[in-house]
């Protein structure tokens, strides 16, 4: 188990209040992780207990999820993540420094898959942008999705980001996950045959 970061600081946050606060406040000093959109928790607090050098910051719209898993990471004692409720614009924007990011991680986050939804999808010019001013130089960032349509939208984003070097080749995109735990609904879509649009980049 990871040592506490600091004890007389909650697990869960509010996006304003790691602004106020910032990184150092929350890790120690530690390098950060990020994982946007981190729903049932699954794979931040396994990296977390794996890696208790590094500190985790997840980033979770639903309070009720960042709730649940800041319980879970108290009871299993894993002192280095802090779970942040708000939107990941907010986070990105308003909370993090440039270059406090060591690795991010970004797997299927809303589709959004009706086309006058698609100013919602979270890929856009201008976050990954802000995302990649966040990033330090050579820090790679992990986006996955199950959705076809969604995966040709953020391979066209991602493709066209200035600051972002492809790490997959020609194809720009593979059909296997990274080194990391597989959570419980990326086991379950993928026994049922579905499709899965790894993207691997990095920080120029």
């Amino acid at each position: 188990m990871s040592g506490p970061v600091d004890a007389g600081l909650s697990v869960a946050l509010e996006g304003e209040a790691l602004r106020e606060l910032g990184l150092d406040a929350c890790f120690d000093g530690r390098p950060v992780v990020l994982e946007i959109g981190f729903g049932r928790a699954e794979l931040i607090l396994a990296l977390a207990q794996a890696d208790p050098a590094r500190g985790y910051l997840g980033v979770e719209v639903s309070r009720k999820r960042v709730a649940k898993a800041a319980r879970r990471a108290e009871k299993a004692g894993i002192g280095n993540v802090r779970l942040v409720h708000s939107n990941a614009e907010f986070v990105v924007e308003r909370a993090l420094p440039p270059s406090s990011i060591s690795e991010c991680w970004i797997n299927f986050s809303d589709p959004w898959p009706k086309k006058r939804h698609f100013k919602r999808r979270l890929f856009q010019p201008d976050f990954v942008a802000r995302l990649c001013g966040v990033l330090e130089p050579g820090a790679p960032l992990h986006v996955a999705t199950d959705h076809a349509g969604y995966a040709e939208w953020i391979d066209e984003v991602l493709a066209a980001a200035p600051g972002l070097e492809n790490l997959c080749g020609p194809r720009r995109v593979s059909d296997t996950a990274p080194a990391r735990p597989v959570t419980a609904y990326e086991a379950e879509w993928l026994a049922e045959g579905r499709r899965i649009a790894y993207f691997e980049y990095r920080r120029k």
